[in-house]
């Protein structure tokens, strides 16, 4: 599961120009396309947000016994912060090889394959809650055509 060494392969969609010839060189990396400086300042500035937020939230919570309420504050600052590193930290992946009439390369982004199941079910899955909720009030119907419709 975390194997970081593994070689990237070239997806069978992207095709290179010149097919027929032979690889001089070639080499694949996987890096950010973007300017990583204003990604990094978003980055430190959002987590110092998110930091004030769980302290703002620990405060809060006093009727709260000491051990849930430090590890619910825990937990939210680590889920935010995954979230935080998943949107600044993106990255492609790139292959270049060398060939006698130059230099070419092709970069991709992999879709993770687990992706499209989880929007499936957790589509099926917010709309079975809506339509138990519009049993109980009617108001949630609204709910039941944003939520579902929203995902997929």
């Amino acid at each position: 599961m975390f194997n970081f060494s593994k070689s990237i392969d070239l997806p069978s969609k992207l095709q290179w120009k010149y097919e027929n010839e032979p690889e001089m060189l070639g080499w694949t990396i996987r890096a950010r396309n973007y300017n990583t400086f204003v990604a990094n300042l978003m980055f430190l500035f959002l987590a110092a947000l998110i930091f004030g937020c769980s302290l703002i939230m620990y405060s809060v919570y006093e009727g709260m016994s000491q051990p849930w309420r430090m590890l619910s504050c825990v937990f939210f600052f680590s889920l935010m912060m995954l979230v935080l590193m998943s949107v600044t930290h993106q990255r492609m992946n790139f292959a270049y090889r060398f060939t006698k009439s130059g230099v070419e390369y092709c970069e991709w982004k992999d879709f993770p394959k687990w992706a499209l199941t989880f929007l499936k079910w957790f589509s099926v899955i917010t709309a079975i809650i809506f339509i138990y909720l519009a049993t109980i009030d009617p108001a949630f119907l609204i709910g039941a055509l944003i939520g579902p419709g929203g995902m997929g």
